[in-house]
Protein backbone atom coordinates (compact mmCIF):
# COMPACT_ATOMS: atom_id res chain seq x y z
CA UNK A 1 0.00 0.00 0.00
CA UNK A 2 1.59 3.42 -1.14
CA UNK A 3 0.10 6.29 0.83
CA UNK A 4 -0.03 10.13 0.33
CA UNK A 5 0.94 11.58 3.86
CA UNK A 6 0.75 15.25 4.43
CA UNK A 7 3.04 15.72 7.41
CA UNK A 8 1.55 19.31 9.36
CA UNK A 9 4.98 20.49 11.47
CA UNK A 10 7.32 23.55 12.31
CA UNK A 11 10.06 24.07 9.68
CA UNK A 12 11.98 21.09 8.78
CA UNK A 13 15.40 23.02 8.95
CA UNK A 14 14.79 23.74 12.62
CA UNK A 15 14.68 20.31 14.04
CA UNK A 16 17.12 18.26 15.71
CA UNK A 17 17.26 15.02 13.68
CA UNK A 18 19.34 13.52 16.33
CA UNK A 19 16.37 12.78 18.33
CA UNK A 20 13.43 14.42 16.39
CA UNK A 21 10.22 11.66 16.64
CA UNK A 22 8.38 13.40 13.16
CA UNK A 23 11.89 13.15 11.68
CA UNK A 24 11.76 9.40 12.52
CA UNK A 25 8.13 8.85 11.46
CA UNK A 26 8.82 10.67 7.83
CA UNK A 27 11.89 8.51 7.38
CA UNK A 28 10.19 5.37 8.35
CA UNK A 29 7.13 6.48 5.74
CA UNK A 30 9.60 6.57 2.99
CA UNK A 31 11.49 3.22 3.44
CA UNK A 32 7.67 2.18 3.41
CA UNK A 33 7.59 3.81 -0.05
CA UNK A 34 4.91 6.60 0.78
CA UNK A 35 4.67 10.03 -0.66
CA UNK A 36 5.55 12.49 1.90
CA UNK A 37 4.35 16.53 1.68
CA UNK A 38 5.23 18.83 4.25
CA UNK A 39 2.97 21.97 5.30
CA UNK A 40 2.63 24.58 7.62
CA UNK A 41 -0.70 24.62 9.35
CA UNK A 42 -1.37 28.67 8.93
CA UNK A 43 -1.23 27.41 5.43
CA UNK A 44 -4.20 25.97 5.60
CA UNK A 45 -7.48 26.64 3.40
CA UNK A 46 -11.00 25.85 3.72
CA UNK A 47 -13.52 26.53 1.07
CA UNK A 48 -17.09 24.88 -0.36
CA UNK A 49 -16.42 21.72 1.74
CA UNK A 50 -12.75 21.40 0.53
CA UNK A 51 -9.67 21.91 2.99
CA UNK A 52 -6.14 22.47 1.08
CA UNK A 53 -3.07 23.71 1.45
CA UNK A 54 0.27 24.82 -0.10
CA UNK A 55 2.80 21.65 -0.04
CA UNK A 56 6.06 20.87 -0.76
CA UNK A 57 6.49 17.61 -1.96
CA UNK A 58 10.16 16.55 0.05
CA UNK A 59 12.31 13.95 0.63
CA UNK A 60 14.33 13.55 3.72
CA UNK A 61 17.42 11.49 4.91
CA UNK A 62 19.84 11.25 8.23
CA UNK A 63 22.41 13.68 7.02
CA UNK A 64 22.65 16.63 9.47
CA UNK A 65 22.23 19.92 7.16
CA UNK A 66 21.23 18.22 4.81
CA UNK A 67 18.44 16.25 6.06
CA UNK A 68 15.42 17.40 3.59
CA UNK A 69 14.76 18.61 0.36
CA UNK A 70 12.06 20.37 -1.36
CA UNK A 71 9.97 19.44 -4.23
CA UNK A 72 8.05 22.88 -6.15
CA UNK A 73 4.92 23.08 -4.19
CA UNK A 74 1.48 21.98 -4.93
CA UNK A 75 -2.24 22.99 -3.47
CA UNK A 76 -2.85 19.49 -1.98
CA UNK A 77 -6.34 19.12 -1.22
CA UNK A 78 -6.29 17.01 2.27
CA UNK A 79 -9.80 15.47 2.17
CA UNK A 80 -9.27 14.24 -1.79
CA UNK A 81 -5.56 13.84 -2.27
CA UNK A 82 -4.09 12.50 0.73
CA UNK A 83 -4.56 8.98 2.65
CA UNK A 84 -2.81 10.57 6.07
CA UNK A 85 -2.47 13.56 7.93
CA UNK A 86 -0.12 13.35 10.77
CA UNK A 87 -0.69 16.66 12.71
CA UNK A 88 2.69 16.96 14.60
CA UNK A 89 3.45 20.58 14.89
CA UNK A 90 4.61 21.63 18.07
CA UNK A 91 2.70 23.56 20.70
CA UNK A 92 1.61 26.06 21.84
CA UNK A 93 -1.84 24.39 22.13
CA UNK A 94 -3.37 28.51 21.17
CA UNK A 95 -6.38 29.29 19.07
CA UNK A 96 -4.39 28.50 16.06
CA UNK A 97 -3.76 24.87 16.93
CA UNK A 98 -6.93 24.46 18.22
CA UNK A 99 -8.24 25.89 14.82
CA UNK A 100 -6.39 23.94 12.42
CA UNK A 101 -7.96 20.82 14.68
CA UNK A 102 -11.24 21.91 13.87
CA UNK A 103 -10.57 22.43 10.24
CA UNK A 104 -8.78 18.85 9.78
CA UNK A 105 -11.88 17.45 11.88
CA UNK A 106 -13.68 18.29 8.59
CA UNK A 107 -12.19 15.64 6.44
CA UNK A 108 -11.67 13.14 9.03
CA UNK A 109 -14.44 11.13 7.75
CA UNK A 110 -12.26 10.59 4.69
CA UNK A 111 -8.87 11.56 5.41
CA UNK A 112 -6.66 9.36 8.46
CA UNK A 113 -5.82 12.21 11.02
CA UNK A 114 -3.40 10.98 13.78
CA UNK A 115 -4.04 11.73 16.35
CA UNK A 116 -7.74 12.43 15.99
CA UNK A 117 -7.86 16.04 15.79
CA UNK A 118 -11.32 15.98 18.05
CA UNK A 119 -9.70 14.04 20.47
CA UNK A 120 -6.51 16.59 20.50
CA UNK A 121 -8.62 19.45 20.95
CA UNK A 122 -10.38 17.72 23.91
CA UNK A 123 -7.47 16.09 25.31
CA UNK A 124 -4.49 19.23 26.22
CA UNK A 125 -1.91 17.16 28.28
CA UNK A 126 -2.21 18.14 31.72
CA UNK A 127 -6.36 18.51 30.90
CA UNK A 128 -6.93 15.29 30.24
CA UNK A 129 -4.97 13.69 32.83
CA UNK A 130 -7.48 14.83 35.10
CA UNK A 131 -9.35 12.10 34.08
CA UNK A 132 -7.35 9.79 35.82
CA UNK A 133 -7.10 11.30 39.24
CA UNK A 134 -6.34 7.53 41.16
CA UNK A 135 -3.31 7.62 39.49
CA UNK A 136 -2.08 11.28 40.03
CA UNK A 137 0.11 13.22 42.55
CA UNK A 138 -2.30 15.48 44.92
CA UNK A 139 -3.17 18.29 41.72
CA UNK A 140 -4.65 22.17 42.53
CA UNK A 141 -6.10 24.03 39.05
CA UNK A 142 -6.06 27.50 40.09
CA UNK A 143 -5.73 31.17 39.40
CA UNK A 144 -6.00 31.97 43.44
CA UNK A 145 -3.10 32.78 45.44
CA UNK A 146 -5.11 31.72 48.62
CA UNK A 147 -6.21 28.69 47.17
CA UNK A 148 -2.27 27.83 46.14
CA UNK A 149 -1.13 28.83 49.74
CA UNK A 150 -3.40 26.60 51.55
CA UNK A 151 -2.44 23.78 49.14
CA UNK A 152 1.10 24.48 49.79
CA UNK A 153 0.61 24.14 53.75
CA UNK A 154 -1.11 21.03 53.32
CA UNK A 155 1.73 19.29 51.18
CA UNK A 156 5.03 21.18 52.31
CA UNK A 157 6.70 21.77 48.41
CA UNK A 158 4.73 22.30 44.99
CA UNK A 159 5.66 22.60 41.60
CA UNK A 160 3.82 25.53 39.88
CA UNK A 161 3.31 24.80 35.80
CA UNK A 162 1.03 26.73 32.79
CA UNK A 163 -1.69 24.18 32.45
CA UNK A 164 -0.87 24.63 28.07
CA UNK A 165 2.41 24.64 28.60
CA UNK A 166 5.13 22.23 27.11
CA UNK A 167 8.72 21.00 27.01
CA UNK A 168 9.66 21.55 30.77
CA UNK A 169 8.98 25.35 30.20
CA UNK A 170 7.80 27.23 32.61
CA UNK A 171 8.14 24.99 35.76
CA UNK A 172 8.95 26.01 39.32
CA UNK A 173 9.60 24.21 42.33
CA UNK A 174 7.82 26.43 45.75
CA UNK A 175 9.88 25.41 48.84
CA UNK A 176 7.60 24.57 52.64
CA UNK A 177 8.63 28.65 53.50
CA UNK A 178 6.81 29.86 50.27
CA UNK A 179 9.59 31.90 48.86
CA UNK A 180 8.12 34.14 46.04
CA UNK A 181 5.02 32.30 45.64
CA UNK A 182 3.02 35.77 45.42
CA UNK A 183 5.39 37.12 43.08
CA UNK A 184 4.98 34.02 40.73
CA UNK A 185 1.52 33.86 41.07
CA UNK A 186 1.39 37.31 40.08
CA UNK A 187 3.51 36.95 37.05
CA UNK A 188 1.72 33.84 35.93
CA UNK A 189 -1.78 35.49 35.93
CA UNK A 190 -0.90 38.30 34.13
CA UNK A 191 1.16 35.83 31.55
CA UNK A 192 -1.73 33.18 30.77
CA UNK A 193 -5.60 33.68 30.94
CA UNK A 194 -6.49 30.36 31.83
CA UNK A 195 -5.82 28.35 35.28
CA UNK A 196 -2.51 26.78 36.26
CA UNK A 197 -1.29 23.04 37.68
CA UNK A 198 -0.35 22.94 40.82
CA UNK A 199 0.89 19.53 42.44
CA UNK A 200 3.13 18.18 45.41
CA UNK A 201 6.65 18.11 44.88
CA UNK A 202 7.80 14.40 44.35
CA UNK A 203 11.34 14.13 45.45
CA UNK A 204 11.17 10.80 43.31
CA UNK A 205 11.65 13.33 40.41
CA UNK A 206 15.29 13.15 41.13
CA UNK A 207 15.52 9.80 39.93
CA UNK A 208 13.74 10.20 36.81
CA UNK A 209 10.48 11.18 34.93
CA UNK A 210 9.29 8.06 32.63
CA UNK A 211 8.09 8.79 29.25
CA UNK A 212 5.77 5.64 28.04
CA UNK A 213 5.00 5.54 24.81
CA UNK A 214 1.61 4.09 23.58
CA UNK A 215 0.53 3.16 20.31
CA UNK A 216 -3.00 2.99 19.39
CA UNK A 217 -3.53 1.99 23.06
CA UNK A 218 -0.93 -0.79 23.36
CA UNK A 219 2.79 -0.01 25.11
CA UNK A 220 5.17 0.43 22.67
CA UNK A 221 7.98 1.46 24.55
CA UNK A 222 9.53 3.61 27.40
CA UNK A 223 12.70 5.66 28.74
CA UNK A 224 13.76 7.25 31.72
CA UNK A 225 14.42 10.52 31.76
CA UNK A 226 16.69 12.11 34.03
CA UNK A 227 17.17 15.76 35.24
CA UNK A 228 20.12 17.62 35.00
CA UNK A 229 22.35 19.20 37.45
CA UNK A 230 20.69 21.66 39.64
CA UNK A 231 17.20 20.65 37.56
CA UNK A 232 13.98 19.01 38.84
CA UNK A 233 12.91 19.16 35.07
CA UNK A 234 13.79 15.67 33.32
CA UNK A 235 12.50 17.12 29.79
CA UNK A 236 14.96 16.62 26.81
CA UNK A 237 14.57 19.82 25.59
CA UNK A 238 15.90 21.69 28.67
CA UNK A 239 19.21 19.29 29.15
CA UNK A 240 17.40 15.82 30.42
CA UNK A 241 19.22 12.35 29.83
CA UNK A 242 17.34 9.64 29.01
CA UNK A 243 18.36 6.06 30.52
CA UNK A 244 16.91 2.37 29.56
CA UNK A 245 14.33 1.49 31.94
CA UNK A 246 11.42 -1.39 32.61
CA UNK A 247 7.82 -0.45 33.45
CA UNK A 248 6.07 -0.67 37.28
CA UNK A 249 3.44 -3.37 37.73
CA UNK A 250 1.71 -0.02 38.84
CA UNK A 251 2.72 1.58 35.41
CA UNK A 252 1.80 -1.29 33.93
CA UNK A 253 -1.94 -0.84 35.15
CA UNK A 254 -1.74 2.82 34.20
CA UNK A 255 -1.52 1.77 30.91
CA UNK A 256 -4.07 -0.63 30.91
CA UNK A 257 -6.72 1.58 32.18
CA UNK A 258 -5.69 4.34 29.55
CA UNK A 259 -5.32 1.96 26.79
CA UNK A 260 -8.85 1.25 25.46
CA UNK A 261 -9.73 4.74 25.95
CA UNK A 262 -6.90 6.21 23.80
CA UNK A 263 -7.69 3.75 20.81
CA UNK A 264 -11.39 4.60 21.32
CA UNK A 265 -10.48 8.16 20.86
CA UNK A 266 -8.13 7.78 17.73
CA UNK A 267 -5.22 8.72 19.46
CA UNK A 268 -3.01 6.72 18.17
CA UNK A 269 0.30 7.89 18.68
CA UNK A 270 0.86 8.64 22.99
CA UNK A 271 3.32 9.55 25.42
CA UNK A 272 2.47 9.48 29.18
CA UNK A 273 4.75 11.06 31.92
CA UNK A 274 5.47 8.82 35.17
CA UNK A 275 7.23 10.34 38.41
CA UNK A 276 8.45 7.48 40.52
CA UNK A 277 6.81 4.65 39.20
CA UNK A 278 3.46 5.33 40.53
CA UNK A 279 2.43 9.48 39.51
CA UNK A 280 1.12 10.23 36.14
CA UNK A 281 1.57 13.68 35.33
CA UNK A 282 0.38 14.12 31.53
CA UNK A 283 -0.80 12.74 28.68
CA UNK A 284 0.69 14.25 25.95
CA UNK A 285 -1.25 14.33 22.31
CA UNK A 286 -0.60 16.80 20.64
CA UNK A 287 3.23 15.95 19.30
CA UNK A 288 3.94 13.48 21.72
CA UNK A 289 8.08 12.70 21.61
CA UNK A 290 10.50 9.68 22.28
CA UNK A 291 10.81 7.07 19.70
CA UNK A 292 14.51 7.51 18.97
CA UNK A 293 15.26 6.80 22.14
CA UNK A 294 13.52 4.35 22.76
CA UNK A 295 14.61 2.58 19.66
CA UNK A 296 18.32 3.21 20.43
CA UNK A 297 18.20 1.97 24.34
CA UNK A 298 16.13 -0.82 23.33
CA UNK A 299 16.32 -1.63 19.52
CA UNK A 300 12.40 -0.91 19.25
CA UNK A 301 10.94 -0.13 16.04
CA UNK A 302 8.37 1.99 17.06
CA UNK A 303 8.20 4.33 14.37
CA UNK A 304 7.43 1.51 12.62
CA UNK A 305 4.91 -0.17 14.97
CA UNK A 306 2.53 3.59 14.26
CA UNK A 307 2.95 3.14 10.75
CA UNK A 308 1.64 -0.18 10.88
CA UNK A 309 -1.25 0.88 13.13
CA UNK A 310 -1.67 3.76 10.55
CA UNK A 311 -1.68 1.45 7.61
CA UNK A 312 -4.40 -0.90 9.20
CA UNK A 313 -6.69 2.26 10.03
CA UNK A 314 -6.59 3.74 6.96
CA UNK A 315 -7.08 -0.29 5.79
CA UNK A 316 -10.01 -0.10 7.34
CA UNK A 317 -11.28 3.28 6.27
CA UNK A 318 -10.80 2.35 2.39
CA UNK A 319 -12.83 -1.08 3.28
CA UNK A 320 -15.49 0.69 5.16
CA UNK A 321 -18.78 1.56 3.33
CA UNK A 322 -19.14 5.65 2.36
Amino acid sequence: MTMTVAVQMDPLDSINIAGDSTFALMLSAQARGHRLFHYDAGDLNWSDGRLWTRAHPVTVQRVAGNHYRFDEPVSLDLGAEADVVLMRQDPPFDLGYITATHLLERIAEHTLVVNNPRSVRNAPEKVFVLDYPQFMPPTLVTRSLEETRAFLKRHGAIVVKPLHGNGGKAIFRVGPEGENLSALLEVFNQTWREPHMVQAFLPAVAKGDKRIVLVDGEVAGAINRLPGEGEIRSNLAVGGSAEKTELTAREQKICAVLGPELKRRGLLFVGIDVIGGEWLTEINVTSPTGIVAIERFDGTDVAGMIWDAIEARVGEKAASPR
